[in-house]
């Protein structure tokens, strides 16, 4: 027997929500990949996400898949 999910995967980030944290998940090759962090910019086509570590992570906005605005820490 194999477990089956499903649901619907929702983008609910905007340009308005740069410095909020949030959540963002991203077709990556083999798979997906997910950062969470601060959202330190979005422009021409380009996020840039600041995770905990101090990491800057740039996602191109068209690998988006799912995203969400999380509490803070």
């Amino acid at each position: 027997m194999t477990a089956q999910f499903g649901g619907r995967l929702v983008v609910a980030v905007s340009p308005a929500d740069v410095g909020r944290r949030v959540t963002v998940r991203r077709r990556d090759t083999g798979g997906f990949r997910d950062a969470v962090g601060v959202l330190e910019s979005w422009s021409e086509g380009l996020l840039k996400v600041r995770k905990r570590d101090g990491t800057l992570v740039e996602i191109a906005e068209h690998t988006v898949v799912a995203a969400k605005v999380v509490p803070e820490r």
